[in-house]
């Protein structure tokens, strides 16, 4: 049966030893190898789990994996024979151990295994592309667009005219990107939608008339944005999404947003049209955020709240 998450390479207990700065506390020798990550109750030999939360002592008891990443303070815990390597941080050190047992999980892949522009590709005549790009079938790049080095787009995207991509970027199947200039290391997963017009209307004699959308939408390096997400082109200035802010899978980010560096947007949010949210905020999952509302500097918002103004600088809302 498929894993879908082949590994790439394996690691010593010492390499782990050293790639996470942990203490090896066993009489194992450090040449053992581990190339998987699991769960202390499904670990097998050639797999490292971590051990932070006493509530999982019994797994620990019973765990047959080849290593485990704990706390000093929980070491005592083990039983004798399993190989620990003992850090303050166990779950980071792990993530740690992950990203380098599985490089290609970071971001999304060709869909066609192809190496470089792959037949029925349709790549516009005037499109520029730089060395190095992963281009699936079915995929669309339109007049004037711009492709950095080392990336890819998937089956069935779209990259319209002029659209700017940098380098080393990830674009999932389906997603398509309007108006838009992404910075480099930009992953786009599949469904996303990017640049289209803004809900943005006037009432009038004759019913609803739409306000002309006519700006851009400006993602930035470092910046992750989840499946069937949308974020919406600007009306009257750039929507913007600032350097390595993390955004989740069906977000709503609506026209002339602003995002600042480094911010967390759980799944299913809703950040209506002109809201600005400085740096380090945090969104959960299904907050609502209404128009023209600003989120202060490391503001922390719960998940499924209503925010219907201000939120100051480092505020928990609602309050706990």
């Amino acid at each position: 049966m498929p894993t879908f998450a082949a590994e790439s390479c394996d690691l010593t207990i010492a390499e782990i030893a050293a790639l996470t700065g942990s203490k090896l506390l066993s009489d194992a020798p450090p040449s053992g190898r581990i190339r998987n990550i699991a769960p202390l109750d499904t670990a097998g030999a050639d797999e490292i789990s971590f051990f932070e939360n006493p509530k999982f002592a019994g797994d620990l008891v019973t765990t047959r994996a080849g290593a485990c990443l704990t706390t000093p303070q929980l070491a005592s815990a083990a039983p004798r024979g399993l190989v620990l390597l003992l850090t303050e941080d166990p779950y980071r050190a792990f993530v740690t151990v992950a990203r380098a047992l599985f490089p290609s999980a970071l971001r999304p892949s060709s869909l066609f295994d192809a190496t470089g522009r792959a037949a029925g590709a349709q790549v516009h005549s005037t499109a520029r592309i730089e060395a190095g790009v992963t281009i699936d079938p079915l995929a669309l790049i339109g007049p004037r667009a711009e492709i950095g080095a080392g990336t890819a787009i998937a089956a069935g995207a779209a990259i319209g005219p002029d659209v700017r991509v940098g380098r080393q970027c990830a674009v999932g199947g389906g997603a398509a990107i309007l108006h838009a200039l992404l910075g480099d290391r930009v992953i786009v997963h599949g469904g996303a939608r990017i640049g289209q017009g803004g809900f943005d209307y006037i009432r009038g004699s004759k019913g609803y008339e739409k306000v002309p959308q006519t700006r851009r939408v400006i993602i930035q390096d470092d910046v992750e944005v989840g499946a069937n997400t949308t974020i919406d082109r600007g009306s009257t200035r750039d929507t913007v999404i600032g350097e390595g802010s993390k955004i989740g899978n069906l977000v709503q980010i609506a026209h002339n947003v602003r995002v600042g560096r480094h911010c967390l947007i759980g799944a299913q949010a809703d950040i209506a049209d002109s809201v600005i949210v400085e740096d380090f905020v945090t969104i959960g999952e299904q907050v609502g955020i209404a128009e023209y509302v600003r989120i202060g500097e490391g503001a922390v918002l719960a998940r499924h709240s209503d925010v219907i103004s201000d939120v100051p600088a480092g505020a928990h809302y609602p309050r706990p």
